[in-house]
């Protein structure tokens, strides 16, 4: 027989069981679409990414043959750095102003 009657306490317990996932759907979603959460990952993001940029300029930076004179490389590695440093500082200006203005 198809129609057969389920056991009440059984469908008691798998109807608490849908009710205690959904739950749990409905505040992973609710976190996930949170502005400050949107933002908090968005910030973080744009740190890991200016990171990479600063470790590329690093990288780009470097001269295995550098003697430690002040010769003409050493200025514009040094300009360089200065580019990435007052890019990561505006960076973080913006941030902290978009911040401070959403509380």
């Amino acid at each position: 027989m198809a129609d057969r009657a389920r056991d009440p306490e059984a469908l008691e317990r798998e109807i608490e069981r849908t009710r205690l996932e959904l739950a749990r759907t409905i505040d992973e979603l609710a976190d996930r679409v949170n502005p400050r959460n949107v933002a908090h990952r968005g910030a973080e993001r744009l740190k890991e990414e200016a990171a990479q940029v600063v470790r590329a300029a690093r990288s780009i930076v470097q001269d295995d043959g550098d003697d430690g004179e002040g010769g003409p490389g050493q200025l514009d590695k040094r300009l360089l750095l200065a580019g990435v440093g007052a890019a990561v500082t505006v960076t973080a200006l913006v941030l902290w102003r978009r911040r401070r203005r959403r509380r």
